[in-house]
Parts: structure tokens; sequence; C-alpha cells
């Protein structure tokens, strides 16, 4: 195989990974809908819900499901809403607070400050299994910006070729010249 064909396989394989990526997003959104829509259900039939997660999974799943920024109390609330059970915590409210320090501290979450006492907290965390390395993501955002720059370079190019033939069609030839 040459330089040439490594490149092509590894353009194809960052693509690959980019899609997959996305479709995780997907199905990680869809998951925290369905165990909110069966938390609800559960209760609305007398039954009593459980989320077979500790307490820090849970709150991975509601945060990185919400999709947007939300403070402890929305985290809590939508905890209840999946049927988790929070009443086991003397203090709810308390342990949610701790749990959304830790994951912001290990990177999982980011915290967003809205004002004096009042903060919100976001997934942080791409789907980048460990084994990529800083090399080849840094590879992977200039390859994305290079097939960028041909998709506008071809174009160009097709917009310009288009003009120049309408351009020739225009020009009258000269015997001999082709």
């Amino acid at each position: 195989m040459t330089h040439e064909d490594y490149r092509r396989a590894l353009d194809a394989a960052i693509r690959e990974y980019e899609e997959l990526g996305a479709k995780r997003q997907g199905i990680d959104k869809r998951l925290a809908e369905l165990a909110q829509t069966i938390g609800t259900l559960s209760r609305l039939l007398g039954l009593t819900p459980t989320v077979p997660l500790g307490l820090t999974d849970a709150i991975r799943l509601v945060v990185r499901g919400a999709g947007v920024p939300m403070t402890p109390t929305e985290v809590r609330d939508r905890l209840q809403a999946i049927g988790f059970d929070v009443s086991k915590y003397s203090n709810d409210l308390a342990a949610v607070h701790t749990i959304l320090k830790r994951l912001n501290e290990s990177g999982e979450l980011r915290f967003i400050a809205r004002g004096p006492g009042s903060h919100q907290y976001t997934w942080n965390r791409p789907s980048t299994p460990v084994g990529l390395g800083p090399d080849i993501l840094k590879y992977m955002r200039e390859s994305a910006a290079e097939r960028e720059a041909i998709h506008v370079a071809d174009e160009d190019l097709s917009r310009h070729s288009g003009a120049a033939a309408k351009a020739d069609a225009r020009t009258p030839r000269r015997r001999g010249s082709r």
C-alpha cells in the first residue's frame, strides 16, 4: 500500500468514527427520554418506579440526555421524573450538588455561572475513546477543515467552468483553433 492509500483509509475511518459518534449522541438522548417516559408511565399506573443505577450514573444519564444546561434542582427533579428514588438521601439536593461538583472536577460536566448563587451544569464529554491520541485528533480536525476547503474549491471550480463554458459559447472561433 502507498502513503496515499493509508491516507484514504484513515480518512474513511475518521468519517465513520464521526458518524458513529453522532449516532451515539442520538441514542444517548433517546435513552434518557425513554427512561423519563418509563418513570412517568410507571407512576401513572401506580407502580413504584425504579432505575437500576447509582446516583452518579443516573445524573450522567440525565445531564447527557438533557442537551441543555441544568441547575442542580432541575437535575434532582429530572431524576425523580425518570423514577430514581432520591428519598433515600437525607438531603437529596446536597447529594446531587456533590455529584455534580465531582463530575465537573473530573471534566465530564462543565460548570456555568449564571450570576450570584445561580449556576448550571452541562455535558462536556464528546464521544472520544481513550485510544485516540492528540496527534490523531489533530489530524482529524485538520482533515475536516481540508475536506471543507476542497468542497468549497470544487464549488468555485464548477461555477467558474460553467461561466467559462458560457463565455466560450459566445466567443466566435477562428479557423484552425480549437
